[in-house]
């Protein structure tokens, strides 16, 4: 067996924890984390197979809720975050709803800031408020909006910082302390920073998220999601995943962990290439604004100094004119990819308010800034002077 499991690893760094975490090598003796693709598990005896599924005995039983290398995935993660506990899910989405079911119920209140992923807005707003679950949304910025939105029945704050798209930054200690007073607890989505620069555990946040299928996947391959947190808590997302199956399979699994031992490196360069995309966007004059927390002219640029290591890899930008102008942007790249995902290899171009958010009303819209002539550009690892030459086609096009 390999020590890697052990308590060898402690205190070690997260570049190591990155490679190394969670991984017990089978009596194979394999370098490289195994897959296990199987379904099921087989027991020594008909007592064993009691004992295990009565929980008395630990060990694998059924690849919905117990599988080898997605249980490496988790404690890797988990280690990464800081974390008790991670539970890996299907999706990123998935993820997300099985916080809410696991920890929420008829009656529940939640706030939300108003700048979040589409899908998770219509998730809050239509699908949760059917079972009696309300939320009220607020801006992610106001810390004072968020505590005068808290109710009797608030059971939970969930944000993304930065946002999506518009690289807004939540102060995540300060909301940390109201929800401390309230009872409430908090959940972070940190799909855009990852551990490598953020880690909203150690800033007081109860409960970490992810779409394992952006940055920790990093190529655009496979689909996952992620929860992390104190045992109590993650027991009950676990219980959704058990029973409900929104299961992360071996296979993505495997191809997370392959990401994971990237990670630092590869947020490390999409941060320094979008900072530089930034500065130059900044400066073309079709360009009324652009989005992006490592330029000192964001509002929360001092916070996201002082709470990230790096600023990430997405920024938004505002053309001078509408739809139109955007589209027609959009349409001159030639290597840019024109997809709504984001945290891959390759640089990816989006139009938010008729992809990501375009299921929300144009009154959400207009309260989370999401324009008609906002762009969104996911900066992967190509030679920025390739990312920006391509986006000059987009100018010459206006």
């Amino acid at each position: 067996m390999g020590h890697e499991h052990d308590s060898e690893l402690s205190g070690l760094g997260f570049d190591s924890l990155a490679v190394r975490a969670g991984h017990t090598r089978t009596g194979e003796g394999e370098h490289s984390e195994p897959m296990f693709l199987t379904s099921s598990f087989v027991f020594g005896s008909a007592a064993e197979a009691a004992a295990r599924f009565g929980g008395s005995e630990p060990g694998n039983i059924y690849s919905r809720f117990t599988n080898p290398t997605v249980r490496t995935f988790e404690e890797r993660l988990a280690a990464l975050e800081g974390g008790e506990r991670c539970v890996a899910t299907s999706s990123g989405m998935a993820a997300i709803l099985a916080t809410c079911l696991g920890l929420l119920q008829a009656g529940d209140h939640v706030v939300s800031s108003r700048s979040i992923f589409g899908t998770t807005n219509v998730l809050f707003d239509k699908y949760l408020k059917k079972f009696g679950v309300t939320t009220t949304f607020v801006p992610l910025t106001d810390v004072a909006a968020w505590e005068k939105a808290v109710t009797p029945q608030t059971k939970l704050f969930f944000l993304e910082t930065p946002s999506n798209p518009l690289c807004e930054v939540a102060d995540i200690a300060a909301l940390a302390g109201v929800a401390r007073r309230h009872g409430i607890l908090l959940a972070v989505d940190n799909c855009f920073c990852t551990p490598a620069l953020q880690r909203p555990l150690e800033l007081g946040a109860d409960i970490v998220i992810h779409s394992a299928t952006k940055y920790i996947d990093g190529q655009g391959r496979v689909l996952g999601g992620a929860v992390v947190g104190r045992q109590k808590e993650m027991d009950e997302v676990f219980g959704v995943v058990r029973t409900g199956g929104p299961t992360m399979s071996a296979f993505n699994a495997w191809v997370f962990l392959k990401g994971l031992e990237t990670l630092r490196l590869r947020m490390e360069a999409h941060s320094a290439s979008a900072l530089q995309l930034a500065r130059w966007l900044a400066a073309q004059p079709q360009v009324a604004c652009v989005h992006y927390a490592g330029l000192e002219t964001h509002p929360q640029h001092a916070l996201a100094a002082r709470q990230q290591r790096a600023f990430g890899g997405v920024l938004a930008f505002e053309l001078k004119g509408g739809r139109d102008e955007a589209w027609r942007f959009i349409d001159a790249t030639r290597m840019l990819s024109i997809t709504a995902n984001l945290g891959d290899a390759k640089t990816t171009i989006t139009h938010p308010a008729s992809t990501t958010h375009g299921r929300l009303s144009p009154e959400a819209k207009a309260a989370a800034g999401i324009t008609e002539g906002l762009v969104r550009i996911a900066v992967g690892l190509e030679d920025i002077a390739d990312i920006q030459a391509d986006c000059q086609r987009g100018f010459a096009a206006l």
